[in-house]
């Protein structure tokens, strides 16, 4: 299991992700020497990693991992699926909403056929990262039931990092405890006791686009360049 650093068990309200980012970067200050390469869960997890690299003075890309939803509640995660087609499954919701089989084997092939239009796009703008040997920091702008991170840091210990960091602004927890099990190393500002979904801790959760998303990962590429 890896390290767990849970800083609080606040409720307190972030007023952006950047400023949830903001704080997060504080508890990450050790890794900034480590040439570390951030990557953000689109979308919500780009804006935290995008400042996270910034402050961090690190490589930014993405990492893909589309949740799998539940059969009539497609905003319930039952798991999540990787870009290159990988799956994990939380059998035991599975079971508790009925999901069948051939209903997870359809619903990961949708969600794969929806990342691969997406990856195309983003890596039109970016070329992906290597990430052998790196410190890798995998971050979003909170989980709830940590599937989508989960599957996500699987996705990169795959290609052989040094060290797999999952950082987090808030969740509850039993998913960030789960996720310490995945990753070398995981810290979360806040786990408060009461957690019905990630955007009741933040005044300002605004949907972040895909227009964003690549303006963003466009000016990583530019920023590349000038180096």
């Amino acid at each position: 299991m890896g390290v767990k650093h849970i800083i609080s068990r606040s409720s307190e309200v972030f007023s952006d992700r950047t400023e949830a980012a903001d704080r997060l970067a504080q508890k990450l200050q050790q890794f900034k020497f480590d040439n570390p390469v951030v990557l953000g869960i689109p979308r919500g997890g780009i804006v935290i990693a995008d400042h996270l690299a910034h402050v961090l003075q690190a490589e930014l890309d993405v990492v893909l991992a589309h949740k799998l939803g539940a059969p009539a509640n497609p905003e319930l995660a039952i798991g999540a699926v990787c870009e290159d087609g990988t799956m994990f499954v939380d059998d035991r919701m599975a079971r508790a909403v009925r999901a069948t089989d051939e209903y997870i084997e359809r619903e990961r092939w949708q969600q794969v056929r929806l990342m691969q239009r997406r990856i195309a796009r983003i890596r039109e703008v970016l070329p992906k990262t290597e990430l052998r040997d790196r410190v890798v920091i995998v971050t979003d702008d909170g989980v709830a039931t940590g599937a989508t991170m989960k599957a996500a840091i699987w996705a990169v210990r795959r290609e052989s990092p040094r060290r797999t960091v999952a950082a987090l602004p808030v969740g509850p927890a039993d998913s960030i405890e789960d996720l310490a099990e995945a990753a070398d190393e995981v810290i979360c500002l806040q786990t408060p006791p009461y957690f019905a979904a990630i955007g009741q801790f933040y005044r300002r959760f605004d949907q972040v686009t895909d227009a964003e998303l690549i303006d963003i990962l466009q000016h990583e590429h530019d920023r590349r360049c000038r180096t």
